[in-house]
């Protein structure tokens, strides 16, 4: 069946229940999405299990998409491995009471999915009686995937990115990353000042060195040496 098809076959199981049905991107791995309301989530996964035509017999996983305002998203992808296609399921709970019922009982591996989503997004599955910490410590406070959620690294030290890694929110411009063990500018080298020839030192511009080089003690004249060798002047 094509993703549509097998939209189209959700929906039809789930009359009167209100479900839209769409196609995710990805081209040849694009996959049926159906939308569903919160009180059809179970049954949903366990018609779509049943059904001859879909037998979406493999549970594949479970989280959560953090929509601000608009609350949370669950999805699920389902595969068959008889047919050998894929269904993403989803419902919408609202963020001030953010419930679903579980469907442990429907995929037992939907478990520890489960545990996860509650954990890092506050999300509660009525009916699964083992929410307890997965990743966390006991005592920490908060949902680190909630989009509100403040990761103590960056009270400590600013995301030097507003986008990504080595972007500058400021100025938009992308920072230069040097590779292990290169020295930065202003170590050593050879650069040209800024309206002359080359020179030595990649310190202030201008060509100063940026470091003071070494002093190394005077060789002593072949006179002052000692011995013989030397001679008299």
């Amino acid at each position: 069946m094509t993703p549509e098809e097998v939209g189209r076959r959700v929906v039809a199981l789930l009359t009167p229940v209100e479900a839209t049905a769409s196609v995710s991107g990805g081209q040849a791995h694009a996959r049926a999405t159906v939308d569903v309301p919160p009180a059809a989530w179970a049954d949903t996964l366990r018609a779509v299990r049943d059904d001859a035509e879909l037998a979406c017999d493999f549970f594949d996983w479970l989280s959560a998409v953090d929509e601000l305002a608009g609350g949370f998203d669950i999805v699920v992808h389902l595969w068959s491995t008889r047919h050998r296609h894929g269904v993403l399921l989803r419902t919408r709970v609202p963020r001030a009471t953010p419930t679903v019922t579980s469907v442990v009982d429907v995929f037992p591996g939907a478990a520890w999915h489960e545990r996860e989503t509650h954990e890092m997004f506050g999300i509660d599955f009525a009916g699964h009686r083992g929410l307890t910490p997965l990743l966390l410590p006991p005592e920490f406070e908060g949902h680190p995937l909630r989009k509100e959620f403040v990761l103590a690294s960056r009270v400590a030290k600013p995301w030097p990115g507003a986008k990504e890694p080595g972007e500058s929110e400021a100025g938009g411009g992308r920072r230069v990353v040097r590779p292990p063990g290169v020295p930065a500018p202003g170590e050593w080298g050879l650069v040209p000042a800024p309206a002359g020839p080359v020179t030595v030192g990649n310190g202030p511009r201008g060509g100063t060195p940026a470091r003071a080089p070494r002093e190394r003690p005077a060789r002593p004249a072949r006179g002052d040496q000692g011995g013989d060798e030397g001679g008299t002047a």
